[in-house]
């Protein structure tokens, strides 16, 4: 399985933080927030990982990387021409790497403790469908794209801010897919904020009956807002001196 992971985007809602750097070069407690998903890829056993970013950070970040080697990995680098794109238009990034291959997600300012190994090992002996990963939230749920499952994990529905949220699991942007993502990427025409939008590809699979969600215990998206880094730094620091990230 191939990694990606996706840096890019404008963060106007962390700006001035980010007007002279990328958002996921922040610190989040102990190092920067990008080496979070760097040690979820080595940690889930994937060896080549592609990270996307605007033309103007792609510098700092191999100064900060470099070649992947501190991780265990074999980084490569890629830029998304259009910051607007959306996630779907940077995993397209991803195709020549990927070829036949399956490939894990994981956007940038995503900050969890899940070990997804054992998920990868079970998806890799069919190679087959996609897995969405979920966290239950108390509050704010019309704020998220909402995963309906069923006793098994399947997927019922996905609805992006729903106002009428049919349960408390929202979409983070952890996600495992088969082959067939970037056929299904072509497919998509841009939403309405003029971008190509991933609960759409992901709806796809779910039309096809073949989309499955995990939910795990424990995750922060950094990059939405200056609470949500603070509260990042904050439980990052606690469980960090617990052992536990």
């Amino acid at each position: 399985m191939q990694g990606l992971i996706l840096a890019g985007g404008l963060a106007t809602r962390l700006r001035p933080l980010t007007l002279v750097t990328n958002k996921h070069l922040l610190p989040v407690y102990n190092k920067p927030m990008i080496y979070y998903p760097m040690e979820a890829m080595k940690n889930a056993g994937v060896k080549e990982v592609l990270l996307t970013t605007g033309g103007e950070s792609t510098a700092q970040f191999a100064n900060l990387l470099k070649s992947g080697e501190e991780f265990g990995l074999h980084l490569y680098y890629a830029v998304q021409q259009n910051p607007k794109g959306g996630i779907p238009d940077a995993i397209l990034l991803a195709e020549e790497l990927t070829k036949n291959e399956s490939l894990m997600v994981i956007l940038g300012d995503n900050i969890f403790n899940f070990n997804l190994k054992k998920v990868i090992e079970e998806f890799e002996k069919t190679k087959n469908g996609a897995v969405i990963f979920g966290y239950r939230v108390k509050e704010n749920q019309n704020q998220y794209g909402i995963v309906e499952i069923d006793g098994e994990g399947g997927v019922i529905s996905i609805e992006e801010k729903p106002q009428r949220p049919k349960s408390d699991i929202a979409q983070t942007g952890i996600y495992i897919y088969d082959h067939n993502v970037f056929d299904y990427i072509k497919q998509l025409a841009p939403s309405q904020r003029g971008e190509l939008e991933v609960t759409d590809l992901n709806n796809i699979y779910l039309q096809k009956k073949n989309l499955r969600c995990r939910v795990i215990d424990w995750w922060i998206d950094a990059g939405t807002s200056y609470d949500e880094l603070l509260r990042a730094n904050i439980q990052a620091e606690k469980m960090v001196k617990e052992g536990k990230l």
